[in-house]
């Protein structure tokens, strides 16, 4: 080193000056409260083949029925769809569409059903075939779960397509 280089060390220890050791350890900050999985809500019932109505993730036979509910949903109005008691605005059926065509159509159908400010709207599925799981069934059923602007869904009642069928309550933007 030259004369007129100074030792970094001793520059940083002359500018901090004396230091005093705290009198307590410093702690972490507590760790974030793990998730918890939510609690099941009383509307739902076992289907007959003992699927819950809102477990996202079991698969939806031929005659199971479909629901899923936010909680902002008031339990009246919750019931009121249930009994098909709302008028539907639009409605989509997806009968002979495959599963990528079914997917695109329900996005489009429901931007659109949001943009003209429609609160309740239908979309038929269909029961499926009779030799394993209904397709398009479990398709809408996940993809409205996952959609922001849907507020609760139920299968339709029998004179509105039963099963084969979803009555579904949108936000209102």
């Amino acid at each position: 080193m030259h004369e007129d280089e100074e030792d970094p060390a001793a520059l940083f220890r002359a500018a901090v000056g004396e230091v005093a050791p705290l009198r307590k350890p410093v702690q972490a900050p507590p760790a974030p409260p793990r998730p918890r999985p939510a609690a099941r809500t009383r509307h739902e019932e076992p289907s007959p083949s003992g699927r819950l109505a809102d477990d996202p993730d079991a698969a939806l036979m031929r005659g199971d029925a479909s629901a899923f509910r936010r909680e902002r949903v008031s339990a009246r109005d919750w019931q009121r769809l249930r009994r098909g008691q709302f008028s539907a605005q639009d409605e989509l059926d997806l009968h002979g569409a495959n599963a990528l065509q079914a997917e695109t159509l329900l996005a489009r159908f429901l931007a659109e059903a949001g943009e003209a400010g429609f609160g309740c709207v239908r979309i038929i599925h269909g029961k499926g075939g009779g030799d394993g799981v209904p397709v398009l069934k479990n398709l809408v059923d996940r993809s409205l779960r996952q959609r922001g602007d849907v507020l609760a869904f139920h299968s339709a009642p029998s004179a509105q397509g039963g099963t084969g069928a979803l009555l579904v309550l949108l936000a209102r933007r």
